[in-house]
């Protein structure tokens, strides 16, 4: 693989499972909102079920994983940097990217509301809910609640020392609240995706010191954690299917039964986690490390890309769903990574982070310069 940072990535000493960890996560994710975008848009999908049975599968476990990872390195980043720098980095690296992104694609909306799916249902007000209510503009809510968990974790842990229990304890209790909500359909906005995802965050926290730890690979590369894993994931996602299926809503376990939610969530994420450590450990699948490090640029872009190139393959005549969905899936995932590292190359890199990537910069030129000698 030859794009311009794919050399800096898998050169980077530090640990590369969680590139893998996000690689699957953040492919499972533009999945599904290439799945989303081909049902707006009127495709035949009855005639291909095989699409909407793996869209259902994988549905419940991607976005907990994402809050989990993130979860992990938090102790160590403010042992690290401290309290105002952690928060700096979150604005800088989570808020920043949302805000652009979310107004260029809140934007190109308005102005192509005609040739899109928003079906009228995006307005000037959209903008305000990119904070308050971001759900409503499409995948942003996710970076809106990482962002929010995140300062609320560090300024618990920093400001009333709460330790790992008492984030694990105050987790639990937004999570009930959260089921509270879900159970009589109640909208807190932004509010709702803070108390389900909350208790993610404190998990991956309170598991840092078993997944970071020197002995972590041997332990989730062993068949003995792998088999377990694999045959409880199956099952449990042969049951989060049908019921989701059956009841024709793909929310209903997520909303109407957070308990076996929890369960989908927790064993889905284990399995992803051993799976990323077999990788990193037998250095396969490298493609993978490369999309996951690249995965909020491929978040913040990937809506765009996919309408894009959806209404293209449509244009020029492709009727077969499970083409266009290949063709979609892989644009949606190759294309924002190739517009980050222009960016980087024509110095527009401040368009996804505040916090210019000299590191990754410096990598880069230095590369170049060998290959011109």
């Amino acid at each position: 693989m030859n794009l311009f940072n794919s050399k800096f990535i898998l050169s980077d000493k530090r640990h590369g499972w969680i590139d893998y960890d996000r690689g699957i996560s953040i492919i499972l994710v533009t999945y599904r909102h290439c799945f989303e975008g081909m049902e707006r848009a009127g495709l035949d999908l009855k005639s291909h079920p095989w699409l909407d049975y793996i869209n259902v599968f994988f549905f419940g476990f991607r976005m907990p994983l994402f809050f989990i990872a993130s979860g992990m390195f938090i102790s160590q980043s403010m042992q690290k940097r401290g309290l105002n720098p952690y928060l700096n980095n979150r604005v800088q690296s989570i808020l920043y990217p949302m805000l652009v992104w979310g107004i260029i694609q809140i934007s190109l909306q308005l102005l192509f509301s005609s040739y899109t799916n928003s079906n009228g249902d995006v307005g000037l007000m959209s903008y305000v809910f990119l904070i308050t209510d971001p759900r409503v503009t499409g995948q942003f809510w996710y970076l809106n609640a990482l962002f929010f968990v995140g300062v609320i974790y560090a300024l618990l842990k920093e400001k009333l020392k709460f330790n790992v229990l008492h984030q694990i304890l105050f987790g639990v209790i937004l999570y009930a609240i959260c089921a509270f909500d879900n159970a009589y359909e109640i909208n807190l906005g932004f509010l709702n995706d803070i108390f389900k995802y909350y208790l993610f965050f404190a998990i991956g926290d309170a598991a840092s010191k078993l997944i970071l730890d020197e002995k972590a690979t041997k332990f989730f590369t062993s068949w003995k954690t792998i088999l377990p894993l694999l045959v409880s994931f199956i099952t449990i996602q042969y049951f989060f299917t049908e019921i989701n299926m059956n009841n024709g809503n793909n929310y209903f376990v997520e909303n109407k039964m957070p308990l076996f939610f929890l369960l989908v969530a927790l064993v889905g994420c284990g399995l992803s986690i051993a799976v990323s450590f077999s990788l990193k450990k037998s250095n396969s699948l490298k493609f993978l490390r490369v999309v996951g490090y690249n995965s909020v640029h491929i978040y913040c872009l990937q809506i765009i890309i996919m309408s894009v190139s959806r209404q293209l393959f449509i244009k020029i005549g492709m009727t077969n769903p499970s083409l266009i969905a290949l063709l979609v899936l892989s644009t949606g995932i190759l294309a924002p990574i190739f517009i980050y590292n222009v960016c980087l190359r024509i110095n527009l890199w401040w368009l996804f982070t505040l916090k210019k990537p000299t590191e990754e910069l410096n990598f880069i030129e230095q590369n170049n310069r060998k290959n011109l000698i």
